[in-house]
């Protein structure tokens, strides 16, 4: 299995879809995550507006950082209506077709010959175990593709996959917030077959919304930030890190202060009695 950072840079919000960098500006994010220890971005081929991959390897051919120094992720199955791709309505593909010509896109966007890891973006109701197990073992073969995950996926639509080939890894939207794969079976299938999870949106709503469970969990975080000497956030992260099934946080922020703080997370480790804490607040009520 690929040696990820322990914490993933996100660059969905890069492109158009979100701060709309320049070359130079996603030089400059690439050296900063790298100059603070995470070496692991990723993508999504349609990041953008399928525009985001080639948009961040311009950026790093201009770096000359080498290709061994990073670790690329990236995604298909998503047909989403954008400029030059007329579909009528956002739809999912994973015919063995759709799937190597997907890698060779990002292979060309990204300026690789190869991907460390390929995810399936979303699970569909048409997608065929044999079909996609052709496509990752041709892609394996050529050397194209190192590791093969999903992303999304629910257990039984892991277990459909990996009937036919390897799955190594499911990234899934996972925080205080949106703790549901700790009780649903689904960090505990994780754990029981050897697959490593990724979250996405790893702070949940903490800090966008001011609903009352994330006034709930910020007030926790007071008492912490002063103890554990960090921010809010980079204790939340702490808290995903601490659950056993090896959780990787993907971040997507942009922001040069933040990025500094990210790998302060790996360096605590909070209290069973303060994670709980963090997790009574998210759910509202007492443990059971």
């Amino acid at each position: 299995m690929t040696t990820l950072s322990p914490i993933v840079a996100g660059t969905m919000t890069w492109g158009t879809a979100g701060k709309n960098l320049d070359t130079n500006q996603m030089e400059s994010l690439i050296r900063l995550y790298l100059e603070h220890g995470i070496n692991t971005f990723d993508h999504a081929d349609i990041y953008g507006g399928y525009t985001t991959e080639a948009a961040f390897g311009k950026a790093f051919r201009q770096s000359a950082v080498g290709r061994d120094q990073v670790k690329f992720i990236s995604k298909c199955g998503i047909r989403y209506p954008a400029e030059g791709k007329p579909y009528e309505v956002k739809h999912y593909l994973y015919s063995r077709d759709h799937i190597v010509q997907s890698v060779e896109n990002s292979l060309q966007n990204l300026g690789t010959d190869h991907l460390d890891i390929l995810l399936l973006h979303r699970p569909s109701p048409l997608m065929h175990p044999d079909e996609i197990a052709h496509a990752v073992e041709e892609l394996k073969s050529a050397g194209k593709i190192l590791d093969f995950g999903v992303s999304n996926f629910t257990s039984s639509q892991i277990d459909l996959i990996r009937s036919r080939t390897e799955v190594s890894y499911n990234q899934i939207e996972f925080s205080a917030t949106n703790w549901e794969p700790m009780v649903d079976g689904s960090l505990d299938h994780m754990i029981l077959n050897g697959i490593r999870p990724m979250a996405w949106s790893p702070l949940g709503c903490v800090f966008r919304t001011d609903t009352e469970q994330a006034k709930r969990v910020r007030m926790e975080l007071i008492e912490m930030m002063a103890k554990y000497g960090v921010p809010g956030d980079v204790i939340m992260i702490a808290w995903i890190l601490k659950h056993p099934a090896g959780v990787i946080p993907v971040c997507g922020t942009t922001s040069p202060e933040r990025i500094a703080e990210l790998m302060k997370a790996t360096k605590i480790e909070l209290a069973d009695e303060d994670w709980f804490k963090i997790w009574v607040a998210a759910r509202g009520i007492k443990v059971p």
